[in-house]
């Protein structure tokens, strides 16, 4: 039983804007259908958990209500320190590490601490709200697949400490947010809203 009436609702508002947003968009509505398992593909890249230890419940999926509404971004809910990995190799095209300022208003969007690492396919991935000064690659640095690249935080526009993760790919020069495939525990598949994810056991 949850006893606290500010986590019940805290709770309450991140199930509550979880959920995809209805949306007449082609992309939402086929990212949902990834989600749901009414669409199946096995073609796409399979990324790692941005994490190795312990399980993170994805507080805000794809196309959420709350800040999610036009983008294919995950929020994964965890501690200040928590030591973030790249989901997938490639190069650093940008990077920012000097801020200290996060908290719940819209003024602190410009101060998020994050990475950006372009794929071998032109795609990229960002991981934002990272901590000051934990960005351990510099811009130009070639990293591996589950490479140690920083630790997690509040930087940014972010009401808690979490790690907002995107994958862009362009379009004729415009850049969409898309969905992707995670190894997970479970098996394979894109991840949902309010679910737990655990890295496979290594063998």
């Amino acid at each position: 039983m949850i006893k606290s009436p500010a986590l019940l609702s805290l709770i309450t508002v991140l199930i509550v804007f979880a959920s995809c947003a209805t949306s007449k968009d082609q992309h939402r509505r086929i990212t949902r259908q990834l989600q749901q398992g009414k669409i199946k593909e096995d073609t796409s890249y399979v990324y790692d958990l941005p994490y190795k230890d312990g399980k993170h419940i994805i507080v805000q999926g794809y196309f959420s209500l709350f800040s999610h509404k036009n983008r294919a971004a995950l929020d994964f809910k965890m501690k200040k320190g928590t030591p973030i990995y790249a989901a997938r190799g490639g190069v650093v095209v940008r990077l920012k590490e000097d801020s200290n300022r996060g908290g719940w208003s819209k003024k602190n969007r410009p101060h998020g601490n994050y990475i950006v690492i372009q794929h071998s396919d032109g795609s990229r991935a960002g991981y934002w709200h990272l901590q000051y000064n934990s960005v351990l690659p510099n811009a130009g640095d070639t990293l591996r697949q589950g490479q140690l690249i920083a630790k997690s935080g509040k930087t940014g526009y972010a009401m808690f400490p979490h790690l907002h993760f995107l994958v862009w790919r362009s379009n004729g020069g415009n850049w969409q947010p898309i969905g992707t495939r995670f190894s997970t525990s479970k098996g394979t598949g894109y991840l949902k809203p309010l679910h737990f994810y655990q890295t496979p056991v290594q063998q």
